[in-house]
């Protein structure tokens, strides 16, 4: 793949190109030329950006190349094919397929900007529609106070390293972006998406984590920075992926389907699954919630005092989801021993979450962060603990304003699924599962995702994401993301710009 130079060389890998020829189908517009075209050649003489093109030596002018082409806005302009055709052969609009893609929460710019950092490493400018959704609400209603920007900007001298370990025991551990991969087991995702991921958390010496369905063996090369999760079900949960891993995250519960487990059904159940998980195959697998052995605190230190007798090194995670009482929870983890705060709100998880679960059951996250910060602070043991969000993170900015709202940093899950042509279809668990081999456990669709490709597609997003940070950072004077944490009065609310953020 072609290079490019970096930025930041110094400090980081350089960015490599990594574009999907499956993806280039997906244009904004579609520009269609009826057979009343003489092929004059005037389009082509016109066009700048090279849409329409005659091949030397061939009468007849080439389909268009929608790729190219900006749109109805053109019309403005003198060059404008549309109107410059004589026989009046030309129309454009926007394609069927850039129309029918996407929902709410992720629409169709979001993931076609998702797609381009994905390809290109590039950034995109902080008040890029592809920042933003459509839901009317949660972080789609949350805004910067961005001040001019003032002189050029080093990202080489701006930090967007985060701690996992605030407490005296275990391992120092830092990361260099404040995201870590989120759980998605075996089973739900191809073998392939777990290797791609793995290798992405590696380059950029971070983690992902394993989900509940086990640790397949593709991951073991990349055991330093892969999380081993401890779930309700313990499916494929044995003592030497407890010590294999500097991470262990037990999960409760989880923000899209609180109160329900995790559920994996018959037809992504293969035998290679069933094998990872101890199960029959073809069977639908279901998790029971919550831990049976745990209904207390001391339930819960017992809980994670037995990982710890098993692996004394490792960093103990507890994810959550956001009930009312979020914040006793959080504090009841930290006197249990947990390093790092997990609190996972709705709006998470594959397509394959309940709706009833992810718009009903769960607190928005966006309100469960700046409680249990504020309480923690209240408890004087804010700086012991890591607080890490998730729950409909899907963008750079969502992971920035969740550390102003006074978390850490965020676990990320979705992104990384469209960063490899995720088209946000929802067919997650439905038979075969995903058509574009993402989360799917069929040999033949699993077989379409490339992990070396793939890692570098979500390398080269979470590059982009850097440099979004420091950019947002160096608009608002700071020099280090940990200057961003709580910081409400950075945020005003789409509705009421004059309204606190965070109470």
């Amino acid at each position: 793949m072609a290079k490019r130079p970096s930025p930041y060389t110094d400090a980081y890998p350089e960015v490599a190109l990594a574009p999907a020829e499956r993806l280039q189908f997906m244009n904004r517009y579609s520009v269609r030329r009826a057979d009343t075209c003489i092929s004059c050649g005037m389009c082509e003489s016109l066009c700048p950006y090279g849409v329409h093109k005659r091949v030397e030596g061939h009468a007849k002018i080439l389909p268009p190349d929608d790729r190219r082409c900006i749109g109805p806005s053109c019309e403005v302009n003198y060059f404008f094919c549309v109107a410059n055709c004589p026989t009046k052969s030309l129309s454009v609009r926007e394609s069927d397929n850039y129309a029918s893609m996407g929902d709410a929460r992720w629409p169709v710019e979001m993931i076609m900007a998702t797609w381009r950092q994905a390809e290109t490493g590039k950034p995109i400018p902080l008040d890029d529609p592809g920042n933003v959704g459509r839901s009317g609400g949660g972080f789609d209603k949350l805004y910067f106070k961005l001040p001019e920007a003032k002189g050029r900007f080093d990202p080489l001298k701006i930090k967007t390293a985060i701690q996992l370990n605030r407490r005296g025991s275990g391992e120092r551990i830092e990361i260099p972006i404040p995201v870590y991969g989120g759980g998605m087991s075996f089973g739900s995702i191809s073998v392939h998406t777990m290797v791609a991921r793995a290798k992405a958390a590696k380059m950029w010496n971070t983690f992902i984590c394993t989900g509940e369905g086990g640790y397949p063996d593709a991951l073991i090369p990349y055991q330093d920075h892969v999380i081993t999760q401890i779930a309700t079900g313990l499916f494929g949960v044995k003592e030497q992926t407890i010590q294999r891993s500097r991470i262990l995250e037990f999960k409760y519960a989880q923000g899209a389907k609180p109160g329900l487990g995790g559920h994996l059904l018959g037809d992504k159940n293969t035998p290679e699954v069933a094998r990872m998980r101890e199960a029959v195959p073809y069977t639908s697998l279901f998790s029971p919630f919550p831990f049976h052995s745990v209904y207390s605190v001391e339930d819960h230190k017992k809980h994670l005092d037995w990982a710890v007798a098993i692996n004394p090194k490792a960093l103990l995670s507890v994810k959550v989801s956001t009930p009312n009482d979020v914040e006793m929870v959080s504090v009841g983890s930290y006197y249990a021993g947990a390093h790092i705060v997990h609190l996972d709100g709705g709006y998470g998880g594959t397509g394959a979450a309940p709706e009833i679960a992810k718009k009903n059951i769960a607190m928005p996250i966006e309100y469960a962060i700046p409680k249990v910060h504020r309480f923690l602070i209240n408890e004087g043991i804010r700086d012991q603990v890591t607080l890490i969000a998730s729950g409909g993170l899907r963008t750079a900015m969502d992971v920035a304003k969740a550390i102003a709202l006074g978390a850490d940093g965020a676990v990320i899950g979705t992104a990384d699924l469209v960063a490899l042509g995720c088209v946000r279809c929802a067919n997650c668990e439905s038979g075969r599962g995903c058509p574009r081999g993402i989360a799917t456990t069929d040999p033949e669709l699993q077989a379409i995702t490339d992990s070396g490709w793939g890692a570098s597609r979500i390398y080269n997003m979470y590059s982009s994401w850097r440099l979004q940070w420091c950019e947002l950072l160096h608009r608002l004077g700071m020099t280090d993301i940990s200057e961003l944490r709580g910081r409400f009065d950075l945020l005003s609310h789409g509705d009421n710009p004059a309204r606190e953020v965070g109470k």
